[in-house]
């Protein structure tokens, strides 16, 4: 018997694993993080309690991401994790073995897509829908994806950004970069350590994107207190920096995805083009919430319109859950 009843969908992200319950809701929101216990071969936590040992582990400990760049780096970590989050989210209730909807970047191998069916059927799925994240991301944000319209969607999660134009159910023309919210940690960290000296810790670089990330100019710059490690003398100290200095850390990365939204656009059939010229342009996931990212891109597309979804950060889990209800959001997945 399987230890969950009802349908789901799981947005199985770079950073974080959301999961909708068909009938509930999201029911759970967690850090992909995996702790394992190297000399005893065993998971010993998952998700926010597995984050939080992250640089903070024993030598036999580590605590890591198991899927990277939007897909599985290291399939018996992210079974396990899995099968933790399901257990979790829907308690000890035992049904009928549900349906399931897992997410994946467009961009996916054969392989990476078999490898994701395996997992979501170990983990007790009767049915495994392997779902493209942008087509879940842009029903999630209630654009009309089943009409032959065309849809412009930017998904920046943590670990891919997905660039995709739908119409009628498919995807007419996408990028998949593996550039996204971790790139942008990365960035701010090799900024601060060039210009100051200073090791920050990724988490310290998550928490300056959140707080002052910006990638437009604003007429008022903020700061922000952080404490790193000192290169040269290897002591902790404090550090002030302010958002005009993260914004032009971000400059780069910030420019690639303006690219890949400049060329989705080019190969994109006219007819379609036009009515994104009039519908605009949606951003979801984590990166939609960098302040500034809707005004950057909106003014060096030619002044289209851009949005910032409802609820970015689920819309991608909310698709799942609308395609639990509505098969035909599901014509374009493979299943198993």
């Amino acid at each position: 018997m399987a230890l969950f009843g009802k349908d789901i969908g799981i947005d199985l992200g770079t950073a974080n694993t959301i999961i909708f319950e068909r009938g509930k809701g999201i029911i759970l929101r967690e850090p992909s993080v995996v702790a394992a216990d190297e000399k005893k071969n065993e998971v010993i936590a998952v998700g926010e309690e597995a984050k939080r040992m992250v640089g903070r582990t024993p030598g036999t400990i580590s605590a890591v991401r198991p899927l990277k760049e939007g897909v599985i780096a290291d399939y018996k970590c992210t079974l396990q994790m899995l099968n933790r989050f399901i257990r979790k989210a829907v308690g000890k209730r035992l049904f009928a073995k549900p349906r399931l909807i897992i997410c994946v970047p467009a961009g996916v191998t054969p392989v990476e897509k078999k490898a994701v069916i395996e997992a979501g059927l170990e983990a007790g799925a009767k049915e495994v829908f392997v779902a493209e994240e942008s087509i879940m991301a842009a029903v999630g944000a209630g654009l009309p994806v089943l009409e032959p319209t065309g849809n412009m969607i930017v998904d920046i999660g943590g670990g891919t950004s997905e660039v995709a134009v739908i119409s009628m159910g498919r995807i007419v023309t996408s990028t998949t970069l593996r550039i996204a919210g971790d790139r942008f940690d990365e960035v701010i960290a090799q900024y601060i350590r060039k210009k100051y000296r200073l090791f920050i810790g990724s988490r310290t670089a998550e928490n300056i994107k959140i707080q002052i990330g910006n990638v437009y100019p604003s007429e008022y710059s903020d700061e922000m207190e952080i404490r790193g490690r000192n290169m040269t003398q290897g002591l902790p100290v404090n550090l002030t920096i302010t958002s005009d200095e993260i914004a032009e850390a971000m400059e780069d990365i910030a420019n690639e995805l303006l690219e890949a939204i400049r060329s989705t656009l080019e190969k994109t059939p006219p007819e379609l083009s036009a009515d994104i010229m009039t519908s605009g342009i949606y951003l979801t996931g984590g990166g939609a919430l960098i302040r500034g990212i809707d005004k950057f891109i909106s003014t060096r597309t030619g002044d289209i319109p851009v949005y910032i979804a409802d609820n970015p950060l689920d819309c991608v889990a909310i698709g799942t859950g609308k395609a639990l209800e509505n098969l035909d959001y599901l014509s374009g997945a493979t299943k198993r």
